[in-house]
């Protein structure tokens, strides 16, 4: 098997790896995933809730523009963890634990990624999936594809709470990350499987419970 960095950047059409078949299955699971998740979850989707808020008197539910599935953008819901104003000069990549602009409880949720929970009602929704391509900003989807025009290839699935390249990649705060991060994308695009998904998912929950940084 081709390793990702060896893959090229070529213009060639990367096809779905999944059927329809597979698609939609897929796509309730994940319904059904999300609804009992939404409810087995809701005590701590409280405390987060009741912590962010109290921390500084700020909207505990933070929610931004992404592109997701045919290039149409949605909002991700996550709880806010960085301060109010912490985009106040224009988008700015998330620099990781050292960040300056999060906040004491921001920054405990971000390493327990209990941030993500409200991507639970995007999933339910249909916005995205549990495991796709993370869903990027249009202002640093313009420069990607300036590089890596392949990046829209990625529009034929739903963007995912968790990923391949998350795995793998972690957290993208340099374009250098994004481009990497691309390419482990379009390998989970073209070889994206039941199977896959449930390791990509198995190893996100193993990751977590021990604590690993990504």
């Amino acid at each position: 098997m081709v390793s990702i960095e060896e893959m090229s950047q070529d213009d060639h059409f990367i096809p779905d790896g999944m059927n329809a078949f597979e698609r939609n299955v897929k796509r309730v699971g994940d319904c059904v995933l999300a609804f009992l998740a939404l409810i087995i979850f809701s005590p701590l989707f409280l405390i987060c809730y009741i912590a962010v808020r109290l921390e500084d008197g700020g909207e505990a539910i933070f929610k931004q523009e992404r592109i997701g599935r045919f290039g149409r953008p949605f909002y991700i819901y996550k709880f806010r963890s960085m301060r109010i104003d912490a985009e106040k000069h224009g988008p700015a990549l998330y620099a990781g634990g050292k960040d300056e602009r999060l906040t004491k409880v921001g920054k405990f949720i971000r390493e327990h990624h209990l941030d993500e929970l409200p991507q639970l009602w995007n999933v339910f929704c249909g916005d995205m999936a549990f495991i796709g391509p993370r869903p990027e900003r249009q202002f640093y989807i313009d420069q990607i594809m300036k590089v890596d025009p392949r990046y829209r290839y990625l529009y034929q699935i739903r963007p995912g709470v968790t990923s391949y390249a998350t795995l793998y990649n972690g957290y993208t705060d340099t374009m250098e990350k994004m481009l990497r991060r691309l390419r482990y994308d379009l390998f989970y695009l073209e070889h994206r499987s039941w199977i896959f998904d449930f390791k990509i998912l198995f190893n996100t929950f193993m990751n977590i419970m021990f604590g690993k940084k990504f």
